[in-house]
């Protein structure tokens, strides 16, 4: 057979094949797109249920002593002993340093021997008074020589008194030879050393103490949320814990404090410069690990707001308006977008005031694959609270079939 013959043929049974394929897939196309508008995306969406909500607000602070106590001397004199080591913890009471006492012993060994010389002046005169008495009464001594016996002897009480209260001044600055600790706490470095002259209430202090234990923490916050605050009060929406008020804190290294402390007042005026309104909590510090002067930012209770929804920060976006907006399943298995009304976010959650009824079902995932309207297939889920891990919820946490299928108002 000729080669262009055999060329001919090869051809003619390629342009079959291809011919024959081409129609295969042209029937199988329709079924296919068919299949797909058949099947339904699969999304994961929580059941939301209302529950009571603390409210905490996060704001920065600074650690400060609760107690601060400036050591000074009352008396001037030699340093002659230093009875602290630097850094240490001392004990309200407890000898700090020891001023030369000689000086201050002999001004009351003076003071002594002052008191018992007027002492003895008192007796003699108390008995001239007691027998001019009696002679004044049989005009053996005029009233004249009484009158005089009388002075006497008031003067000679009025030099036990002088002489008591200067014993007991001399008795004082023989004390202050010894400089006490007014509190308990930590000391710092000592600004004398043994040998330095210190003078009486001395500008400079000879060393500080700082109460580490409890340790307070002023934090401040803006004027205008404390205003959003007081008005959700008053309003209803948050519900205040009462007096106790619960802090908790969190370092700069971004570890938490494992010990909660005490909310203890509010300041009653408002930074004119910064509009802030100043804050203190007190905290134990028995580990001594809060230090003054270091930033932390505490998380305060503000109250409780009830029968509320906590919607998954993961499942709302913005739309081109900027209002906040979710996907969510009906009751018939359709995606509803609803514009919710957000407050404020709730670790992982935004905390939402309106647009939400118990037992709605919000898309966590699968948002991109859906659109208003779609019928999809929904696998229940949970979201762990503190990772926003995905977890598949039991049958008791699954949403329940209602028969009515009105959907929540959009707010």
């Amino acid at each position: 057979m000729p080669i262009a013959k055999t060329r001919w043929l090869a051809n003619l049974g390629y342009a079959t094949a291809l011919t024959l394929a081409l129609a295969s897939c042209n029937e199988q196309a329709p079924q296919q797109q068919k299949a797909a508008a058949d099947a339904k995306p699969q999304v994961s969406a929580v059941t939301l249920r209302p529950q009571s909500v603390t409210i905490t607000a996060e704001v920065p602070g600074r650690t400060a002593a609760s107690l601060i106590a400036e050591v000074r001397p009352q008396v001037g004199g030699i340093i002659r002993a230093r009875n602290f080591k630097e850094g240490s913890e001392v004990n309200a009471g407890d000898v700090l340093y020891e001023i030369e006492p000689s000086p201050y012993q002999a001004a009351f060994d003076s003071s002594v021997a002052t008191l018992q010389k007027a002492e003895g002046a008192v007796p003699s005169a108390q008995a001239k008074v007691d027998r001019y008495q009696g002679l004044t009464s049989q005009a053996a001594v005029s009233k004249q020589d009484l009158d005089d016996a009388r002075s006497t002897l008031a003067q000679a009480l009025a030099d036990v008194a002088s002489a008591r209260a200067a014993l007991e001044t001399a008795r004082i600055n023989l004390g202050y030879t010894k400089i006490r600790a007014p509190i308990g706490g930590r000391i710092d470095a000592s600004a004398v050393t043994v040998g330095a002259l210190v003078t009486a209430e001395q500008t400079t202090a000879l060393a500080t103490i700082n109460q580490l234990d409890p340790i307070n923490i002023d934090v401040t916050q803006s004027s205008t949320n404390l205003l959003a605050l007081r008005k959700s009060i008053a309003d209803g929406r948050i519900k205040t814990t009462g007096d106790n008020v619960s802090v908790n804190v969190k370092l700069e290294d971004g570890s938490k404090y494992d010990k909660p402390g005490k909310f203890e007042f509010l300041e009653s005026s408002v930074s004119q410069t910064l509009g802030t309104v100043t804050a203190r909590a007190t905290f134990p510090n028995p580990d001594r690990l809060l230090l003054p002067g270091m930033y932390v930012r505490a998380t305060i209770e503000e109250g409780v707001a009830p029968n509320s929804f906590l919607v998954p920060q993961r499942a709302v976006t913005r739309d081109t308006k900027g209002d906040p907006t979710a996907m969510f399943v009906s009751t018939d298995g359709k995606v509803q977008r609803r514009t919710l009304s957000v407050q404020r976010s709730i670790g992982n959650s935004w905390l939402v005031a309106g647009g939400i009824d118990d037992g709605d079902r919000v898309i966590v995932e699968g948002i991109q694959r859906v659109r208003d309207g779609q019928d999809v297939k929904v696998d229940d889920v949970t979201l762990d609270d503190a990772t926003g891990e995905i977890k598949q919820a039991d049958a008791a946490e699954a949403a329940p079939v209602k028969e009515a299928a009105n959907t929540p108002v959009t707010k």
